[in-house]
């Protein structure tokens, strides 16, 4: 079976610096598979370069059977990539509604957009009691939720997460996990990037860990979680 994106010996520099170091790594339709790692191990980097944001140095990348080296960014959500990226990134000034409207700047089926704004606001609630209020008056994880529900409204064949519990409480974090495994569950196609492992890979069909630009282990969410070396070094067991 072709995988639904493919990454071959993918390199990205800053510069001399080498970021990544010739990672592979492959999402089939229907899977949920993160990667982790600490800090600097080149997991936006990654994700940055799928989605056009940064030129690779070398590697090849596939995403439904198209090569992907070479296309801007701005061309990527055309193809069926949505990317919600690490720092949200909203837009403070536009409303809830605004922001969710134009996550759907492609589409011209009005009908369809309505219904997957509603959609967005059956995910996050608090969203839809919010919808009018300025997008910058919202909290951390309200933030969260807007930036992944802009994303959806592409109606992507893979969705992008970058970091989605970053600086988020524990009960607010839950939310946002408890939504991925709900877009889960439906068949969504995600590739997470997330600092919490435990999150990660209990969501995870498959995960990768990265580790100062290459891949160090990987396997299926529950194999990592039960490995000794992730358990010591990524989730703070003895």
């Amino acid at each position: 079976m072709t995988a639904l994106l493919e990454v071959e010996n993918l390199r990205v520099a800053y510069g001399k610096i080498e970021a990544v170091k010739g990672i592979s790594f492959s999402v089939e339709a229907g899977q949920v598979v993160s990667l982790i790692g600490t800090n600097g191990a080149g997991k936006t980097t990654t994700l940055r370069t799928l989605s056009g944001l940064i030129k690779p140095a070398g590697g090849k990348m596939t995403f439904n059977g198209e090569v992907l080296n070479g296309i801007p960014a701005h061309k990527m959500v055309a193809r069926g990539m949505a990317h919600s990226p690490e720092g949200r990134h909203i837009f403070p000034k536009l409303s809830i509604t605004e922001n969710l409207q134009l996550g759907a700047f492609l589409r011209k089926d009005k009908d369809g957009i309505a219904h997957d704004i509603q959609r967005a606001y059956d995910l996050f609630p608090i969203l839809g009691e919010r919808r009018k209020q300025a997008a910058g008056t919202l909290s951390g994880g309200e933030q969260q939720m807007l930036a992944m529900g802009r994303a959806l409204m592409s109606r992507p064949k893979l969705l992008m997460l970058d970091e989605p519990s970053m600086g988020l409480s524990p009960i607010m974090m839950q939310k946002i996990m408890e939504t991925i495994a709900t877009l889960k569950a439906e068949g969504m196609t995600i590739l997470l990037i997330e600092q919490n492992a435990q999150a990660a890979l209990s969501l995870a069909d498959y995960g990768y860990v990265l580790e100062v630009g290459t891949i160090k282990l990987h396997g299926t969410g529950q194999d990592l979680l039960v490995d000794d070396e992730v358990r010591k070094t990524y989730l703070g067991e003895e």
